[in-house]
C-alpha cells in the first residue's frame, strides 16, 4: 500500500506521513463494487433496499479532517481523477482512471479519521458532521465536472455512483489485485 500526499510546495509526493493532513482518502481498484445506500432506513424486507453499481474503475473511500475546506476537496477530487493508479490492458503500464474511462465509486467513511487509543477508535480529528456533508458534497460534484461522469443508468459514459453520508451502507466488490492506495492531502 501506498500513501500519496502533498510536499509544503503543493506539488505530489510519496512519504510515510503529511505534517498536516485534511483529507485521507482509500482508493481501491475494482472489477465491480455494489454499495446499499439505504441500509439504516430499509424497512421490513429487502424489497426496500437501493443498491448503486460500478464496473470497473476504483471505489474511493473518503474523509474530511479538521481544518479541510472547499478548497481540499477540490484538490484532493483532481488527485483522485489524475493519479495514474489503473492498470492499462494493451501496455501493463498505469494510468488514470479518466484515461481507462473507469467507473469510480465514491463511499464516505468517517472511521478512516479515526486513532486507536488503547483498545478504542477516538475521532477526535475529524470534521463536524455538517461540515463534512458539505465537504463530501464538493468532492462530489468536482468528481462529477472533472471525469465526465454519468450517473448510474446513464448514457453510457463512465459512471459516478456515490454512497449516503451520515449512514451505514453495505459493500461488495471485487478487486483487481492488490492495489489499495492512500491518499493523504
Amino acid at each position: 500500500m501506498e500513501t500519496v500526499g502533498e510536499s509544503s510546495a503543493g506539488a505530489a509526493s510519496t512519504s510515510a506521513s503529511v505534517s498536516c493532513i485534511h483529507t485521507r482518502a482509500v482508493v481501491q481498484q475494482c472489477t465491480s463494487a455494489r454499495l446499499q445506500t439505504n441500509y439504516d432506513q430499509v424497512g421490513a424486507g429487502p424489497e426496500d433496499a437501493e443498491f448503486v453499481d460500478i464496473s470497473r474503475g476504483m471505489v474511493v473511500f473518503v474523509c474530511f479532517l479538521k481544518g479541510a475546506d472547499e478548497a481540499v476537496a477540490q484538490r484532493l477530487a483532481s488527485t483522485v481523477l489524475k493519479a495514474r493508479l489503473c492498470v492499462c490492458e494493451e501496455n501493463g503500464k498505469k494510468v488514470s482512471v479518466l484515461d481507462r474511462h473507469g467507473d469510480v465509486m465514491i463511499v464516505p467513511q468517517a472511521t478512516l479519521g479515526g486513532s486507536l487509543k488503547g483498545k478504542q477508535f477516538q475521532y477526535h480529528k475529524n470534521t463536524n458532521p455538517e461540515q463534512g456533508a458539505v465537504l463530501f458534497r464538493k468532492f462530489v460534484d468536482c468528481v462529477m465536472e472533472g471525469g465526465g461522469f454519468s450517473s448510474p443508468g446513464g448514457d453510457g459514459a463512465p459512471v459516478l455512483a456515490v454512497g449516503t453520508y451520515g449512514n451505514r451502507q453495505i459493500l461488495s466488490m471485487a478487486t483487481m489485485g492488490p492495489s489499495t492506495h492512500i491518499i493523504e492531502l
